[in-house]
């Protein structure tokens, strides 16, 4: 836990019980207040992740409007630490009242020192984890040295580099790499940077259309060519003109339209389909594809002379497997950006979706990823993801035993996670719910190892 994760700061006008608060709590640098004014000053000088804040504080020791006023202070200038509030048992509608205007938690007097070490524990995990997404959050608008593309990890930043350099040339640049990894979106960048921005940007995906049509829509077609062809048509490198033309997944074009295409990359001229006027065309290319074109020119799939061609500077694009870091700076900008547009109330990542992402290889890339964090944002309703809302294996998902005891073990583990995922992660809305005491509650999450959003 990092020094600042240490400070506490403790709101209470008991003298005798603040003594004995700091030495619970001695690991902490503990900041004592007994009044609201002196807690405001010491949260307005300092990073305070946890406040425990005695309702009953003076001019108004026997009611709860100085310490309710203390909770809204504090949650003005400092939203984001957590404050647990301190309560009598013949005052718990008044700790109810401030669990709705934004405390963490409550605790009940008299003081059970090592379920207070535990709540406090707990809020001091989920304020670190706030931190970290916050920190995240500002790496994925910061460190990417191009604007529109998210990237922190080393490996992804050289292939931005790359492209930095190669975007102001015109020179053919293939990029290489599996597919979701985000091949177009470079290609795009590659146009932007490029002298050629405020000319067109033309994708075309060549595995996506019938190799009947290729011809036609790369090269257009004259009024008259083929049965259909009604009017003049100009193809895809023609409305490229003075632009960028992406020739996306060239690993598949067909080995007739190979020829036709070197042709035209050789002299930048084309004939429409049916014509036989030359069209000189000014066009930078650049081609991406998913599979191996080293390969494909053994077996004979892919020629040569193409391949020299389109390939006068490759970028191998890595997978998000081999870039972690960035899988979760891009959920984050992902759930952000879900969150916002739906309305939705999640507002990070989960310690379990956090561990999750390190051991998940993301076969689909960062369009998985994506996906998964859409579905997972649309569908839940607390403010922290977990693995199982964005259907992530953990390291729990194994096979599961048939032993009585297992199942009932696992039974109870699902019916808590369950109760504090409708409770929002409040620990004292899922006892309620489970019809247990929190202090069981709390026993129950050590023994099973959850944690607030499990």
């Amino acid at each position: 836990m990092s020094s600042v994760a240490k400070s506490l700061l403790i709101v209470d006008d008991d003298s005798g019980l603040l003594r004995q608060l700091r030495w619970a709590f001695a690991e902490h640098k503990v900041f004592p207040a007994g009044r609201r004014q002196e807690a405001v000053d010491i949260i307005g000088a300092h990073e305070i992740p946890v406040a425990i804040v005695d309702l009953g504080l003076p001019p108004d020791p026997d009611g709860a409007t100085e310490g309710l006023a203390t909770l809204a202070e504090i949650r003005r200038i400092a939203p984001a630490t957590k404050v647990i509030i301190a309560t009598g048992n013949e005052t718990r509608e008044h700790a109810l009242r401030a669990i709705a205007l934004g405390a963490y938690d409550f605790y009940q007097k008299p003081i059970d020192i090592e379920v207070l070490r535990m709540i406090v524990g707990r809020a001091e995990q989920m304020f670190d984890l706030e931190e970290e997404n916050r920190r995240l959050a500002t790496a994925a608008t910061t460190a990417s040295p191009i604007d529109g593309i998210i990237a922190t990890s080393s490996e992804m930043l050289q292939v931005l580099r790359s492209v930095e350099k190669l975007a102001p040339t015109d020179v053919t640049v293939l990029l290489l790499g599996e597919s979701g990894t985000g091949k177009e979106l470079l290609a795009h960048a590659i146009h932007k940077l490029s002298q050629r921005a405020a000319a067109p940007f033309v994708p075309i995906n060549c595995a996506a259309i019938p190799e009947t049509l290729l011809e036609s829509e790369l090269f257009g077609h004259e009024k008259g060519a083929f049965t259909g062809a009604l009017r003049q048509s100009i193809g895809r490198i023609e409305s490229a003109h003075r632009g960028t033309l992406f020739l996306d997944e060239i690993g598949d074009v067909p080995l007739p339209m190979q020829v036709k295409l070197l042709r035209f990359l050789q002299d930048q001229i084309v004939e429409r389909v049916g014509g036989r006027r030359p069209v000189q065309v000014d066009v930078r290319i650049v081609c991406a594809t998913n599979q191996n074109l080293d390969r494909m020119m053994a077996e004979g799939s892919f020629r040569e002379d193409l391949y020299y061609r389109v390939n006068e500077v490759s970028v191998r694009v890595p997978p998000l497997r081999e870039r972690p870091a960035d899988a979760v700076v891009l959920a984050n900008f992902f759930l952000r950006r879900f969150a916002a547009e739906y309305n939705r109330p999640a507002r990070g990542l989960g310690p379990s979706a956090l561990a999750a992402f390190k051991d998940y290889g993301w076969p689909g890339n960062v369009r998985e990823l994506e996906n998964r964090v859409k579905r997972a944002v649309v569908m839940t309703d607390g403010q922290l993801i977990s693995a199982a809302d964005l259907d992530l294996p953990t390291s729990e998902d194994e096979q599961k035993s048939l032993d009585i005891r297992a199942a009932r073990a696992r039974a109870e583990r699902e019916v808590i996670q369950l109760a504090l995922a409708q409770a929002e992660s409040n620990l004292s809305k899922a006892a309620k719910l489970l019809g247990i005491s929190r202090p069981t509650l709390y026993d129950l999450m050590q023994q099973h190892h959850l944690g607030a959003d499990a």
